[in-house]
């Protein structure tokens, strides 16, 4: 048993042991693992301060970086206030300096002409007198060997200077004192150009285009009519060539802004008119008569018309246009208004404008007779504002059939019967109302020779289809020509409406030499040998000055030269006796006035002309 016990202890020892072993095994096992924590909570003790050491350190960079951003936006502050001090003391110098300058700053220019320094005067001169220049020069048009001009004035083209020089004036001075620094600066660094704003009249350019498409070679005819006393004519046009009008009016306008072409050449293209619309030419012609009548406020007179109509029917009309012809004829049927222009009262009239008289010999009958149907169709004549007046166009062609005699006239240097003679008298009579109406003269001639019944520069010679006589009614209001021929008195007055200035006007003329005349003699075989008569009186020439003298309350406002006349010596010739002459006498050259005088006596002179057309 003692075994078995001893075993048993030995046993129980051993467990004993091993217990005790366990727990010193569990008990250094814990105490490693309370090691364990300690260390670890150590650990986290210096991660925390590691931690906390950064966090410090991350809040002095932050501290740091916030300092200094703060200094950065601190000196940006500082900075835009030296600038904005720095802008508002320049502005101030400038504005100072600026302050009493009445000159255009730097660096503006118009077209392309510097106007530094200059006022607002001298800078209108400068540009003025350059676009003087500019709008001086004709802009030169050709088309093969056709040639025309166009003139920057005949188009109205002008600029607006004053909206310019304003604009560049005001540059610098029309802001607030930072933009008008700005401006000042900004024009004398880079410079600053102001534009000129161009017009022109649209309307008459093309016009001019038109009319010039019209003349050039091989151009295209269109179809046209007119009226000719009871008959409508109407001519077919023709294919051929017509001017590009937008594309030469754009060349025309270029030109004329930059003068720096020759020429231009007309582009043309080919054309073709149209067919003869007979209905739209009846529509354009056909009109029912109308009485002239006035209103007086406003004053204006409304002048009478005809009434006009075809005399046949449209159809037939259409039937006639429809045929291969070159020119048609439409009878018409004219019907005159029950109160034509002329015989408005005299109420519509109610001023005396101007009058004018001249004398002739009143025992030459066919002479007056020419006189006065001459007078007669200018008596009456109304002319509205703008409107133009011809004397050929009133008077008419100077025919046997409109009752026009033989008398004296000028041709060829010589005083010699023919038809109308005369009728050189009304035009020059009327010439010096219309002058002294203070009215526009178009178109005027002198004689050849001086006139009995006007001083020279005073006359206006007619010749129909050649030279006339026009002038326009350029005052306010319609004008009434009261011609007579009466008594060897032909008279002219002009009444109308006196308008708020009215002038006193005359034609003064001025002698500036005179041209002697000479002598010339005819061997005559039916005048005894030894005798002479005047076949023509000799008269001298000269050269004058006319001038249109203006005067205001007796004093002298304008005076302009009207014309600057030549007239020419006329020859005196002698007829000289040669019957019963044995030996025949050679013409005489040409002698003096003293020596002629010395040889023809009384006795062998003839009557004379005393006046002539």
């Amino acid at each position: 048993m003692d075994i078995e016990e001893k075993k048993n202890n030995a046993e129980e020892n051993a467990i004993d042991e091993t217990l005790d072993k366990k727990q010193e095994e569990s008990s250094i096992l814990n105490s490693v693992k309370t090691e364990d924590k300690e260390e670890d909570r150590v650990e986290d003790k210096v991660e925390s301060k590691e931690n906390v050491q950064e966090d410090i350190e991350e809040n002095k960079c932050q501290i740091v970086k916030g300092k200094r951003k703060q200094v950065k936006m601190a000196v940006a502050v500082i900075s835009i206030t030296i600038l904005i001090f720095a802008i508002m003391f320049i502005s101030t110098i400038f504005a100072l300096v600026n302050l009493g300058n009445d000159k255009i700053i730097d660096g503006i220019r118009i077209k392309n002409i510097s106007l530094v320094g200059l006022s607002k005067e001298d800078a209108k001169l400068e540009i003025e007198e350059a676009i003087q220049n500019e709008l001086s020069k004709n802009v030169l048009l050709r088309y093969e060997n056709y040639e025309t001009s166009i003139s920057p004035e005949q188009i109205e083209a002008s600029y607006d200077i004053d909206k310019a020089i304003e604009e560049a004036y005001g540059s610098g001075r029309n802001g607030n004192i930072v933009k008008n620094n700005y401006d000042i600066l900004f024009a004398m660094l880079f410079g600053k150009e102001i534009s000129l704003e161009f017009t022109y009249n649209d309307e008459i350019l093309t016009d001019m285009i038109i009319d010039i498409s019209k003349k050039i070679p091989g151009s295209m005819k269109d179809n046209s009519y007119y009226i000719e006393g009871e008959k409508l004519v109407i001519t077919k046009g023709k294919s051929g060539l017509t001017i590009k009008i937008e594309e030469m009016k754009k060349e025309i306008l270029e030109q004329v802004k930059n003068p720096i072409k020759n020429f231009l050449n007309i582009p043309v293209e080919n054309c073709t008119p149209g067919a003869i619309e007979i209905d739209t030419i009846y529509q354009e012609v056909q009109k029912e008569p109308k009485d002239a009548y006035y209103t007086e406020n406003p004053f204006t007179i409304y002048p009478a018309e005809d009434g006009i109509d075809f005399a046949i029917t449209l159809d037939e009309a259409r039937q006639i246009v429809s045929e291969d012809k070159e020119e048609y004829e439409i009878p018409l049927k004219i019907t005159p208004p029950a109160i034509p222009t002329n015989k408005i009262g005299t109420e519509a009239f109610p001023n005396l404008i101007s009058q004018f008289s001249t004398r002739y010999d009143a025992s030459l009958r066919n002479r007056s007779t020419n006189l006065k149907l001459a007078s007669d169709k200018i008596n009456g004549t109304i002319l509205l504002p703008g409107e133009e007046f011809s004397y050929n166009k009133i008077v008419g062609e100077r025919t046997i059939a409109a009752g026009y005699k033989e008398a004296a006239i000028y041709s060829g240097g010589q005083v010699v019967d023919g038809l109308g003679g005369g009728i050189c008298q009304i035009s020059s009579t009327l010439y010096n109302v219309v002058v002294q109406a203070n009215l526009e003269i178009l178109e005027r001639s002198n004689h050849q020779f001086k006139t009995s019944y006007v001083d020279a520069g005073k006359d206006a010679t007619v010749v129909y289809g050649v030279i006339d006589f026009r002038f326009k009614n350029t005052r306010n209001y319609p004008i009434k020509i009261v011609s007579t021929v009466s008594g060897g008195i032909a008279e002219m007055k002009i009444y109308g409406v006196k308008e708020e200035v009215e002038y006193d006007v005359k034609i003064e003329t001025e002698i500036l030499s005179t041209i002697p005349f000479g002598v010339k003699y005819i061997e005559d075989n039916s005048l005894p040998a030894g005798t002479e008569k005047v076949k023509q009186y000799g008269s001298s020439g000269c050269k004058s000055v006319a001038y249109k003298v203006c005067r205001l309350n007796g004093e002298v406002v304008s005076k302009t030269v009207l014309s600057k006349d030549t007239y020419s010596a006329m020859t005196k010739i002698i007829r000289r006796g040669t019957k019963g002459a044995q030996t025949v006498k050679s013409t005489s050259p040409e002698q003096t006035q003293a020596e002629i005088n010395n040889k023809v006596t009384s006795n062998n002179v003839n009557t004379t002309v005393n006046m002539v057309d």
